[in-house]
């Protein structure tokens, strides 16, 4: 199962105007990122890449249509676990062990982190933010992994009930400790080696498949 991108809806751009467009997609996520959303204007964007804003329009209509843009880039290169293959014929404990690590992994990487503490920051006074974010990105983490999770409860290797119910099980499990910690730049957030993340998704797991696994009777 793989996870399509969302068309852009025009036609492929010339190099030079693919990397017109990469530039200011750049610019837009550094100022992003050091202004805030409603701090950051189209016409420094065009500023910092040294365009107009009449040029910068014919890419983006709008400081939104930037904003989607930019989460499509960060998505694109940091979002592994969209693309993680979901095997059915291997052990639910295996395969969501490796789903696991791979997410929070990815989660962890910096642009992940300043993305969703941009978006949180913002989603009160701009909620149309949020959901651009989860549309894009966790929205469709959670639909490809719960379609795997439905397809493991019908082959009896997890027990019934609502796959989207266990994946925000799992999800919170999965992001309980170390990620929620560098989330909101804690001390202890800081120590983001992998072994410390795959001993987290070892026991997040064990807790998920405890109370997911397939029923027994007696």
């Amino acid at each position: 199962m793989s996870i399509e991108m969302i068309p852009t809806g025009t036609a492929p751009l010339d190099d030079a105007a693919a990397a017109r467009r990469k530039a200011f997609v750049d610019a837009a996520r550094e100022l992003f990122f050091a202004n805030g959303y409603a701090g950051t204007t189209m016409s420094s964007i065009a500023s910092k890449v040294g365009g107009s804003k009449t040029t910068l329009w014919t890419y983006f209509p709008s400081k939104e249509d930037l904003f989607a843009a930019v989460v499509d880039d960060i998505v694109g290169h940091y979002g592994a676990a969209l693309q993680v293959e979901l095997p059915l014929d291997e052990p639910v404990v295996d395969v969501l062990s490796h789903f696991g690590n791979v997410l929070v992994n990815t989660l962890l990487s910096p642009a992940m982190l300043a993305l969703y503490r941009l978006v949180v920051g913002e989603a009160e006074r701009f909620p149309h933010l949020a959901e651009t974010f989860y549309d894009r990105g966790p929205r469709r983490g959670k639909a490809r992994i719960a379609a795997w999770i439905g397809e493991k409860m019908v082959m009896g290797e997890l027990r019934m009930g609502d796959p989207m119910q266990a994946v925000y099980h799992l999800s919170g499990l999965c992001q309980s400790g170390l990620y929620y910690q560098a989330v909101l730049s804690l001390p202890e957030g800081r120590d983001r080696n992998r072994e410390r993340v795959a001993a987290e998704i070892e026991a997040a797991i064990d807790t998920f498949y405890r109370a997911w696994r397939p029923e027994t009777n007696g």
